[in-house]
């Protein structure tokens, strides 16, 4: 277990109260807003706000079902983590597999042997979700989709969810292969915490190839990104036995929640089902926020390192959240570093922990990272630095 040492605590007043997840056999009351039952029949769903994690509504949220292509939330999660740490850049380029262009289901239609860039591959995921340009960034990613399957599964226990198991990158129908709407919501959260996700999840319609002979036309499967105002993403997923799916995210002001749905009979229920629960959410709920993405929370001088201040940054953004018209108690922000930091690190390493806490409630934990990586000094650079610390204080 690693020790930590406390460096700051700080104390502001803001709109907070705890909120109660509201259970799907609730009768609605226009004298009590936390009152809410869907309308309409699906398997499972569950509402959550991003920042804080707080559950507003659940029904059957741990029944295991199938997530369909809902399973590319975490393809996508593993693909944007690749990015940020440079293992893949976007303007690379792949080589499709004979493999990934004998996908079926929904698809963009690559052709073996083709290159197309990870940008692009992307695009196919996210708007169209091609299960060919799964296949392909998977194989790119892992060398083959088996190991890529592999980390989907290790990212899953890290996460600490107990009732998904992938067979896939896709989310084509396989023994094994299941996940509950409480468990891709937090994959979802997880996906979030990269922003720029949603400049692709929130494109109504591209073109791949565009002007050549074989330009093919995407349109996004989640039509809410259009219809609903504020809807910039995640993943729909349809087969005969999972029925429609659909993991959302809508953002208004400084609030964004994530809304997952499995098993409606039709497209038009899920997206209805979706529709209420955002509604709920918007219309009830206030975020306020505490601290932005990447926002610098502290530096630590390590003497043994390259660069001698390293910046400490939030992984993600951070709020509280409150029924509208509740009063506001102070919350406290505790943050603690780890006491044996060791060199080297990476860019998105954590090194902390930032806790919010209302009095003695703790209200969320999130990593604290450190936003480049830090090197060991080489020799010279140490001889300078002590030479330095002399210059600056004489022992004589």
């Amino acid at each position: 277990m690693k020790k930590s040492i406390l460096i700051g605590t700080v104390l502001t007043a803001f709109l907070f109260s705890p909120v109660i997840p509201v259970q799907a056999n609730e009768t609605s009351s226009e004298s009590d807003p936390t009152s809410f039952q869907l309308t309409t029949e699906v398997k499972s769903a569950i509402l959550l706000e991003r920042d804080t994690g707080e559950i507003l509504f659940d029904e059957n949220a741990d029944k295991k079902l199938p997530p369909a292509s809902m399973t590319k939330v975490m393809t996508l999660l593993l693909i944007m983590e690749a990015l940020d740490t440079g293992m893949l850049e976007l303007d690379e380029v792949v080589t499709v597999s004979e493999r990934a262009s004998s996908m079926g289901g929904s698809q963009v239609f690559l052709s073996a042997g083709e290159e197309m860039t990870v940008n692009d591959l992307l695009k196919g995921v996210a708007i169209a979700s091609g299960n060919d340009a799964s296949v392909a960034l998977a194989e790119r990613i892992s060398g083959s989709e088996e190991e890529f399957v592999k980390k989907m599964n290790d990212k899953v226990k890290e996460l600490g969810l107990e009732n998904t198991h992938f067979e896939n990158s896709s989310g084509l129908p396989a023994d094994n292969h299941y996940s509950t709407s409480h468990d891709m919501a937090i994959i979802a959260k997880e996906l979030l915490k990269y922003e720029s996700i949603t400049d692709y999840t929130s494109v109504y319609d591209d073109y791949l190839r565009k002007g050549k002979d074989n330009e093919f036309w995407l349109v996004n499967t989640n039509k809410l990104v259009k219809f609903y105002p504020g809807v910039d993403g995640l993943k729909t997923g349809f087969t005969n036995e999972a029925m429609y799916c659909l993991t959302a995210t809508a953002k208004k002001n400084d609030m964004r929640v994530i809304t997952v749905v499995m098993g409606a009979e039709t497209a038009k229920e899920r997206n209805a089902t979706v529709s209420q629960l955002l509604d709920y959410a918007f219309n009830h709920f206030n975020t306020v926020k505490l601290y932005e993405k990447d926002e610098q929370i502290t530096s630590l001088e390590l003497l043994k390192a390259e660069d001698k201040d390293i910046n400490i940054v939030t992984s993600e953004s951070i709020s509280t959240i409150h029924k509208k018209g509740d009063e506001s108690p102070a919350i406290t922000t505790t943050i603690k570093l780890e006491e044996d930091i060791q060199l080297p690190l990476k860019k998105g390493d954590q090194v902390g922990l930032l806790t919010v806490k209302d009095e003695n409630k703790v209200i969320l934990k999130s990593p604290l990272i450190i936003d480049a990586n830090a090197n060991q000094a080489s020799y010279l650079t140490l001889i300078k630095k002590v030479a330095q610390n002399l210059v600056k204080s004489p022992t004589f």
